[in-house]
């Protein structure tokens, strides 16, 4: 396989398709609960809004018209997921082909882009928004670098457009990257012509049109949009030791070292004969491309000390740590280096990763159980459906929970049933059915005879008359669990009238 791929470089996309599909698999063999994004999405996935909080809705939008189609389920989560992963490396190494020459280019790029953390490790593990808006950084790269190379059309300038528009309502820092392209050329008096192109404002007409619905929405509701990012930006800010810029500044750093460390190495390793010639080699895209992320982090860096943020995540840099794989290659491209001879060894470090991670997470259902390891994927939530069925009475019209994870489990258990989660003001909050509705929340950690304190306030709102003077309290054995682990569910039946 590793020799077929230098003698047919086009296999790689093959094998981009091979890996994300047997995510797809080894997902839908797993048990049915979900991670925490996954949830989030099942939940959401009820209703069509132009804003759901503190993230931008595209992915949301792309999963609500999946489960309309197709009906909710782990196999129409994850599948939207993995499409995008495909489509974000697809486009990325449609890119490296658009710059390059080197017909092996492409598979460096993208085998390259493999080795970063986010890529290969926490899209599979429970990322949805990020994985959206990493596709939109490679379609744009793809429609602007086009749009410079060759002699400009139209379309070129509407798939710019395109991609700035998605990119925006998928993840809010990715506006950065279009700015940080627009600067990167300025420098360059056969690339700055094309700013002045009256294309530029179909361009900037096609992302205002997709962009104009969800900005309707943050125009009214900014601290929904804002507040949760900042915090999390500031966290910890009260008890840093140093002034919060440097404390800021300092762990801008550390993240993007996290964030890159690994890719440098690998190629490091791979190229350590030619590293000077590599270092020392320059063409006009390593000029643009390299200027590109200066600008973002730059850019970040500017952010990082105007807001006063003392905390910095490395997978909130995906979107910029993304384009060093490129600019590895080109740098490579520019050196004259031919890297067939070290494809081989880059498919099996980035196969390894990227193929090992999506095997661990399978096969940890499995063995974590075996050392009391529990995780989300264990708990059971299949049989906690199966007593409440079990339970005299009709269905539940309507089920409340006050946990974004219990909401989107019960979602994928009870398909046709709405789920009502207390303080989501965005969705069904305060439209109640009218019938017999089920309370249910999590029993673990807490007083298992009391009904939660947010599901009992929404429920003494309504004209409710509860059907159960106590809770009924259900312990189920954990998903590939140890014979005598249980895990504790509660619930409560209430009449609306």
């Amino acid at each position: 396989m590793r020799s077929l791929l230098v003698r047919r470089p086009d296999l790689l996309y093959v094998l981009i398709a091979g890996y994300c599909l047997l995510s797809v698999v080894l997902k839908i063999l797993r048990p049915d609960s979900l991670e925490i994004d996954e949830s989030e999405q099942a939940l959401l996935s009820q209703y069509l809004l132009l804003g759901y909080g503190a993230q931008p809705p595209f992915y949301n939008w792309l999963q609500f018209g999946v489960v309309a189609l197709f009906g909710i389920s782990v196999a129409s989560l994850t599948v939207v997921k993995n499409v995008l992963l495909f489509l974000f490396l697809l486009f990325y190494g449609f890119t490296a082909r658009v710059l390059s020459s080197s017909q092996h280019a492409p598979a460096v790029a993208v085998l390259g882009v493999l080795t970063l953390p986010p890529v290969f490790l926490l899209s599979q593990r429970d990322l949805s928004h990020t994985v959206a808006a990493l596709f939109a950084v490679s379609l744009f790269l793809y429609g602007f670098f086009r749009a410079l190379k060759k002699p400009p059309s139209l379309g070129d300038y509407l798939l710019v457009g395109v991609a700035v528009g998605l990119g925006a309502i998928s993840k809010y820092n990715f506006v950065i990257l279009p700015v940080a392209a627009l600067l990167a050329i300025l420098p360059e008096a056969m690339l700055r012509k094309h700013l002045f192109d009256w294309r530029v404002l179909a361009s900037a007409a096609v992302c205002a049109v997709i962009v104009a619905p969800h900005a309707f929405w943050i125009v009214n509701n900014i601290g929904h949009a804002t507040g949760v990012t900042v915090a999390e930006m500031k966290e910890g800010a009260e008890s840093a030791l140093l002034p919060h810029a440097i404390q800021g500044l300092v762990s801008l750093a550390g993240a993007s070292v996290k964030g890159v460390a690994l890719t440098v190495a690998v190629f490091g390793l791979l190229f350590y004969a030619d590293i000077g010639k590599i270092l020392r080699a320059e063409s006009l895209w390593t000029r643009v491309v390299g200027r590109m992320i200066l600008a973002c982090f730059l850019m970040i860096a500017l952010i990082v000390v105007a807001m006063d943020a003392t905390h910095i995540r490395a997978k909130w840099l995906a979107l910029f740590t993304a384009l060093l794989p490129l600019y590895l290659t080109l740098k490579i491209d520019a050196a004259g280096l031919d890297p067939a001879r070290r494809l081989p060894a880059l498919l099996s470090i980035a196969g390894v990763l990227s193929v090992g991670v999506v095997l661990m997470l399978w096969a940890r259902v499995f063995i974590g159980p075996m050392i009391g390891d529990y995780s989300f994927a264990h708990t059971p939530y299949n049989g906690f459906a199966r007593a409440v069925s079990a339970d005299a009475g009709p269905p539940p019209v309507a089920i409340v929970v006050d946990d974004r994870i219990v909401a989107g489990n019960l979602r994928i258990q009870f398909p046709e049933t709405p789920i009502i989660l207390t303080g989501f003001s965005q969705g069904a909050e305060g439209a109640l059915p009218t019938g017999r509705i089920m309370a249910a929340w999590s029993a673990e950690g807490r007083g298992r005879e009391e009904i939660p304190p947010r599901i009992s306030a929404l429920l003494e709102l309504m004209p409710i008359r509860m059907a159960d003077s106590k809770p009924t309290i259900v312990s189920v054995p954990y998903n590939a669990g140890r014979p005598g682990d249980l895990y504790t569910f509660a619930y409560v039946w209430a009449d609306l009238r």
